[in-house]
């Protein structure tokens, strides 16, 4: 049997579905957590196989962080995740390696469990595309990383200045700081050897580098319809 952690702050939800999954023949409920600092501590305790993450709760990023940090066995699954590239792909390199939409069934639910305990990864086809978009970011950025010294951060950052944002609306776009997106501009300018925002693209683009595709905006899909957020229906 497949031992479930179920981690939310909502008890209702965190209750109902802890007893959902326990009536299923193929998994265990373990145990659950209220708060992310419960979900490490439990974890430990009980090593779950899976451990499902309400990503409403808060703190969510930072406890997929600790969790692959303090419990490496442990393969942790998304509830609730936003379909925006930004959401996604944060999950991603914190160490998400399922995703549970908001609108997704039960039967789907159980059948990212079964799928991530057997060492695979089932997600909805927007995100899947998410993913692999990200991989070709990075793949581009390494090219021009090689060229121009620039990283993949820089690059995204780069796109979003020609594309017209300034420094606050990158900062709002990437979730970042602001402070961080100043830092990153004058680390641009200067392995350009340029002074200004619009001198480092006309750089770049006079070398014949193409810039990535910027992520789309939190809350809208990779076609730029909105998108709902939230958890998995309760």
């Amino acid at each position: 049997m497949i031992r479930v952690l179920v981690c939310s702050h909502i008890r209702l939800y965190r209750e109902g579905l802890a007893e959902i999954l326990a009536s299923d023949r193929d998994l265990d409920v373990a145990g659950t957590a209220s708060a992310g600092e419960a979900a490490v501590v439990q974890a430990g305790e009980l090593l779950p196989d899976v451990a499902l993450l309400d990503m409403a709760m808060p703190g969510g990023i930072s406890t997929v962080t600790r969790l692959e940090a303090s419990t490496p066995g442990v393969k942790v699954i998304a509830l609730g995740v936003g379909e925006d590239d930004a959401e996604v792909i944060a999950c991603a390199e914190a160490g998400v390696l399922g995703f549970v939409t908001r609108e997704q069934s039960l039967a789907e639910l159980r059948a990212t469990i079964l799928s991530v305990a057997r060492g695979e990864n089932l997600c909805s086809p927007q995100i899947a595309a998410t993913l692999l978009r990200r991989v070709r970011t990075l793949g581009a950025a390494r090219a021009v990383e090689r060229d121009a010294h620039l990283t993949a951060r820089q690059l995204e950052i780069l796109a979003l200045i020609d594309r017209g944002l300034s420094n606050k609306e990158i900062a709002r776009r990437l979730r970042i700081e602001l402070p961080t997106v100043k830092n990153h501009v004058h680390n641009i300018l200067d392995k350009l050897g340029v002074g200004r925002r619009a001198d480092a693209i006309a750089t770049l683009k006079a070398r014949g580098v193409t810039l990535p595709a910027p992520a789309p905006p939190p809350g809208t899909s990779p076609l730029g319809r909105d998108q709902p957020r939230g958890l998995v229906p309760r």
